[in-house]
């Protein structure tokens, strides 16, 4: 008999460890991870200000898991939905779907399963309402949104982008058990910060969205017009912002004064550039706005931490 090579015999173990990474890599791709990243930036502190003070581990663990798995499988349906559209834009081109490294039937029970499990794991370790509204949230995102606005209307990002908002909604439901008026602000706040966020990502990716037919903003308007819109969004989050003032003390007043005036004066900038005709670099204003939305809420939840007298 002839002997095997010890090279030989460890090789097909090791090729068959690097397949599973790969597959394994592929469907946590599908969920979008930095998406997710943000969403969960604003669950913690919603929770804080809603208990307060700092909640229950358990309990911001449970949310944290369930509202994951929960934008997730959004973010999973939403790939499947949208497999023709990722084909053809060069930011999207190596998506899991695009690249054939998970059949799209599987996508698709992959992206139904975690939204089942993610209600249960709301419903059960938190409360039923923070279930339901994170289920509320995976329809909006991938019927409304992704298959009813984003390919028939410049507007979609406005509307579309509630479903980006539920996890404070969700987070103050888990501590409360109902939704109060600092959680409509919270949602607000995020409401009004997308359109100025992903408007300056689209002028940088215009031509990408023209080639798949997607009438985002910079599509189907002037660059002129974009620009002044994400102003009017601009201020208009800022000033929202400050409505959260009666629930909070002078710490996250301060932060956000200063951080939303850094804000806009990157977006009068953008605006300014492009009515003068200079170069712009729209992508300054879209990775400022996730530092500034990171920053406004580590405020909130610091300052709820603290438990310094409310200004109310």
């Amino acid at each position: 008999m002839t002997a095997v090579p010890e090279q030989a015999e460890t090789a097909a173990p090791a090729t068959t460890t690097a397949k599973r990474r790969g597959v394994l890599a592929a469907y946590f791709a599908l969920t979008k991870p930095r998406v997710i990243e943000l969403l969960l930036v604003t669950t913690i502190p919603a929770m804080f200000l809603a208990e307060r003070g700092i909640p229950s581990p358990w309990l911001v663990l449970v949310t944290l898991v369930g509202g994951a798995m929960s934008a997730g499988s959004a973010n999973a349906l939403n790939c499947v939905a949208d497999s023709d559209i990722d084909a053809v834009m060069h930011r999207t081109r190596s998506r899991p779907l695009v690249s054939y490294e998970v059949p799209r039937k599987h996508a698709l029970i992959f992206g139904i399963v975690l939204g089942v499990v993610s209600f249960a794991v709301l419903a059960l370790g938190a409360n039923l309402l923070a279930a339901v509204l994170s289920l509320a949230a995976i329809l909006f995102y991938v019927f409304v949104y992704t298959l009813l606005l984003k390919r028939r209307t410049s507007q979609n990002i406005v509307w579309g982008g509630a479903a980006g908002c539920m996890p404070v909604v969700i987070g103050w439901a888990a501590v409360a058990g109902k939704v109060e008026w600092p959680a409509i602000v919270m949602f607000a706040v995020v409401f009004l910060w997308t359109p100025p966020h992903f408007w300056s990502l689209a002028m940088k990716y215009r031509d990408d969205y023209a080639r798949a037919g997607v009438p985002m903003l910079p599509v189907v308007a002037t660059p002129r017009q974009v620009s002044a819109r994400i102003l009017v969004y601009s201020w208009a989050t800022v000033a929202c912002t400050l409505l959260l003032v009666p629930a909070t003390s002078w710490v996250y007043v301060a932060i956000a004064a200063l951080s939303g005036a850094a804000f806009l004066i990157v977006a009068q900038r953008l605006h300014a550039s492009v009515r003068q005709g200079r170069a712009t670099n729209p992508m300054t204003l879209f990775h400022l706005s996730n530092s500034y939305l990171a920053v406004l809420f580590v405020a909130i939840a610091v300052d709820a931490a603290v438990g310094l007298p409310t200004l109310a």
